[in-house]
C-alpha cells in the first residue's frame, strides 16, 4: 500500500516502480529505490517523433537524484539507468521521467528552487536547501537558456540600453532592455560600440529587426551613440533622464566646490543643491531661500 501510495505520488509509471523505501528517523532521510520491469524496451531518445523502434536495456547506469523533501525529511530517489544499444553500435542513456536539466536535481526540486530563487536571494534559498550556491546558479542559468530558445524579438520596436559594473575595478556589461514589456533582452560584455553589433546580431537570428527599432534611450556615451547610427539606421535616440540630471546635479556639485572655497556660506550646505525641493526640510528651504538672494550672487543657485 505504502509502495503504491508513493508511486502514486512521484508519477512512477510502467515500466518504472518503486523497488523499496528506507526511511531513517534518525538521519531525517528518505531513500526511495526504484527500477523498471524486467523484459522492458525503451525508445531512442535520439530518434525523432515518427521513430517506433524500441529496444531492450543494454546496460543500467546507478544514479541518485535530490527530491522535495518528505516533511522536514531529505527524500533522494535512486535507480538503475538503462542504456540502449541502437543498431548502428551506439550506446545511449534512457531518460527518466522524473529528472531534471541538471544532473542530480528531479524536475519538482529544480521548480521549488526556481520559486524559491524569485522571492529571496540565492544565497538565502542554498542556506533553506542545502543545496551549494554554483549549483543553484546552474540550475538557473540552464532554464534561462531554455527559455531564450523559444524568444521572438520580431516585434521589438523601442530599446533602453545602460552599462554596470560586474565587480570591482573596470569589468562592465551592457544591458538591453526591451521599454514595452519591461524585461532584458540581452546582456553584452563591456560598454564600448561593439555591444550594440553584439545585440543586433542576437536580435536578428531571433527573428528581429534592426530597421524595425524606432526608439533607443541611452546615456550620452559616444560609444553608444556610434553603436546605435551605425547598427540601427531608423532609431531615434532619447537620452534617458537619469543621466541628464546626474550630469547637471554633478555639475551644479563642481561649481558649488569651486565657491565654497571662497564663500564660508555654502559650507556644510552641498545636500540643499543635491536634493529634490520636495524632500528639503522648512531649515534646509529657508537656508536655501537666503542662498538665493540676488545679491549673494551665487552660480550654484
Amino acid at each position: 500500500m505504502i509502495t503504491e501510495l508513493f508511486q502514486q505520488a512521484l508519477h512512477i509509471n510502467s515500466p518504472w516502480l518503486i523497488k523499496s523505501i528506507d526511511f531513517n528517523a534518525e538521519e531525517k532521510r528518505l531513500d526511495i529505490q526504484i527500477d523498471f520491469k524486467r523484459g522492458s524496451t525503451f525508445a531512442d531518445p535520439d530518434a525523432g517523433d515518427n521513430e517506433v523502434k524500441q529496444y531492450k536495456a543494454y546496460d543500467t547506469v546507478q544514479k541518485t537524484w535530490q527530491h522535495l523533501n518528505f516533511f522536514e525529511h531529505a527524500c533522494h530517489l535512486h535507480a538503475r539507468v538503462p542504456r540502449i544499444k541502437r543498431d548502428d553500435g551506439k550506446v545511449r542513456l534512457i531518460p527518466t521521467p522524473w529528472e531534471g536539466k541538471v544532473s542530480g536535481f528531479t524536475l519538482l526540486f529544480e521548480a521549488l528552487l526556481i520559486q524559491l530563487c524569485k522571492a529571496m536571494p540565492v544565497h538565502n534559498v542554498s542556506d533553506l536547501t542545502g543545496v551549494s550556491d554554483h549549483k543553484i546558479w546552474r540550475v538557473l542559468d540552464t532554464y534561462i537558456e531554455l527559455a531564450k530558445i523559444d524568444e521572438d524579438y520580431s516585434n521589438i520596436s523601442t530599446i533602453g540600453m545602460d552599462e554596470t559594473s560586474i565587480a570591482k575595478g573596470h569589468d562592465y556589461i551592457t544591458l538591453f532592455v526591451d521599454l514595452e514589456e519591461r524585461k532584458t533582452l540581452h546582456i553584452s560584455a563591456g560598454k564600448d560600440h561593439k555591444t550594440v553589433v553584439d545585440f543586433v546580431e542576437v536580435l536578428e537570428v531571433k527573428q528581429g529587426d534592426r530597421n524595425a527599432i524606432k526608439q533607443v534611450s541611452c546615456d550620452m556615451s559616444p560609444a553608444f551613440i556610434k553603436g546605435v547610427k551605425e547598427n540601427m539606421p531608423e532609431a531615434e535616440i532619447t537620452f534617458d533622464k537619469f543621466h541628464i540630471i546626474k550630469l547637471i546635479n554633478e555639475a551644479v556639485d563642481q561649481v558649488r566646490r569651486e565657491e565654497g572655497s571662497y564663500t564660508p556660506i555654502l559650507k556644510g550646505n552641498r545636500y540643499i543643491f543635491l536634493k529634490n525641493e520636495s524632500n528639503l526640510t522648512a531649515k534646509q528651504k529657508t537656508i536655501k531661500e537666503e542662498l538665493s538672494m540676488a545679491k549673494l550672487n551665487l552660480k550654484s543657485i
